[in-house]
């Protein structure tokens, strides 16, 4: 090790030194500091017996009044009864015994809360004062309260023989409890109101609707012996869709006529039925054979036999049928465009609610047709994170929708309902207004359409109809 490094860890080992030391010494100074803040040279006043106006023998200091009343000051005294109570009630901050008791006031719930209410100043009971000597004021009265109780104390006042006032406090009668109002009966839940033309119609009507001839695949099920709907319907619940299209059953009862299947009747023969196409898509040959093979099987289940139909002459009518449904697949649509600024969204859904219009959790707005159905629909074109839009667009389901229901023409008599109330124009999708003469143009389109669905024995809005273009 050469002379150099051995200087470098001296030189180093004395400056750990100096920064120790120094540490120590702040350390010290700023101890002596503090002792010097905290430390008082003062006597403590109360322990000094022999200073008059004490009692060492007295667990309370004595106030000597001195008689001298040129050079005597009236120093205001002040008794715990000028405090306020902070336990509200808890008797942990108790008045002491000697106190008057003051009779208790009702006051609002929420200004208790805010701020207990000061104690009344106490009152020196009467007594017969000497002109020598002085007379301690007492502490000055505390305002009034902002609330006025409900009951009051009465107070009745003496005089004494040198005329110094005293009251007595008169605790008054405690106040009545007041009642809680009586809660306001629950509204009545009310069930859904059945759709009427589905409650009017028969068992045998009930029936074709569930399995149609003329857009189902009939699969009739010849049973070996009759059985109770209770028995069936688990068993038939295993095949209720393949695909997308939908598959019922109805069966023949013992009374003879064809109804649903239902709990408590016997029933002698099944037939199924699966929808042969729907606004998608028709019925395809993977989807048949799927049927077959379930079918099959929920068959062995309740011991039946099931006919099953040429699979070439089933596709052939599901594709025909498919056709129809493309080939009438038409929806209307009307467009509200906003004059001026861009309406705001939560302002709007209110205005349409009033208009008649019930939301949808999918953020569309319906007008139903006042039987459970709906007419046409209102969409506001934006997401439901946003709050203003310029735009809204109506939208008949023209085979959907009966001719007698006049759907165009409801949705027309609402678009210019709302052109008054909002300041909007109406317009078709290209941004182009309407003019009368074009939506009479589409009035007259809209006939010729209803009359083709009826001679295609598919009415608009019927039970067929519904079901295809759903």
């Amino acid at each position: 090790m050469t002379d150099f490094q051995t200087s470098l860890i001296a030189a180093a080992g004395v400056f750990v030194a100096g920064v120790f030391v120094y540490n120590k010494w702040q350390e010290h100074k700023a101890k002596k500091s503090v002792e010097r803040a905290f430390a008082s040279e003062h006597d403590d006043v109360l322990m000094r017996a022999e200073e008059p106006g004490f009692d060492a023998t007295l667990d309370e200091p004595a106030i000597h009044v001195p008689t001298d009343t040129a050079t005597a000051r009236a120093e205001p005294s002040f008794t715990l009864g000028d405090l306020p109570m902070v336990d509200a009630g808890s008797g942990a901050y108790g008045r002491p015994p000697h106190e008057d008791t003051v009779a208790p006031s009702l006051v609002a719930d929420d200004v208790q809360h805010a701020a207990p209410a000061p104690a009344p100043a106490p009152v020196p009971p009467a007594s017969t004062a000497s002109a020598d000597e002085p007379v301690t004021p007492a502490a000055p009265a505390a305002a009034a309260p902002a609330v006025e109780p409900v009951a009051a104390p009465a107070a009745a006042a003496a005089s004494s023989a040198a005329g110094v006032a005293t009251a007595a406090a008169v605790p008054a009668a405690n106040p009545a409890p007041v009642s809680a109002p009586a809660p306001a009966p629950a509204p009545a839940v009310q069930a859904p109101t059945p759709i009427p033309a589905a409650a009017a119609m028969a068992p045998s009507e009930q029936a074709t609707a569930l399995v149609d001839p003329l857009i189902d695949c009939l699969l009739p099920l010849e049973m070996a012996a009759p059985m109770r709907g209770e028995k069936l319907l688990p068993a038939l619940q295993k095949l209720r869709l393949v695909g997308n299209k939908p598959v019922h059953y109805v069966g023949l009862a013992v009374s003879g006529e064809w109804e649903p299947i239902r709990h408590g009747i016997v029933y002698t023969k099944l037939q199924g039925g699966v929808q042969l196409a729907s606004r998608t898509t028709a019925l395809n040959e993977l989807e048949y054979s799927e049927l077959v093979t379930r079918l099959r099987t929920v068959a062995d289940e309740i011991g039946a036999e099931p006919q099953i139909p040429d699979m070439m002459e089933v596709m052939a009518e599901a594709r025909n049928l498919h056709r129809f449904v493309a080939a009438h697949d038409a929806q209307l649509g009307v467009n509200l465009a906003a004059n001026g600024a861009p309406w705001d969204v939560t302002t709007l859904v209110g205005a349409l609610e009033k208009q008649g219009f019930d939301l949808r959790p999918d953020g569309r707005f319906v007008k139903g047709d006042g039987e459970g159905g709906q007419l046409f629909t209102l969409s506001t074109n934006v997401t439901p994170a946003e709050e203003t839009t310029a735009r809204l667009t109506l939208l008949l389901d023209v085979p959907c929708v009966a001719p007698a229901r006049d759907g165009f023409g409801a949705m027309i008599a609402c678009a210019r309902s709302l052109v008054q109330r909002l300041d909007a124009i109406i317009v078709d999708d290209y941004n182009q207004p309407l003019s009368d003469a074009s939506i009479a143009e589409i009035a007259g389109q809209v006939k010729e359409f209803y009359a083709d669905m009826e001679v295609s024995d598919i009415p608009a809005g019927s039970t067929r109809a519904l079901r295809l273009f759903n």
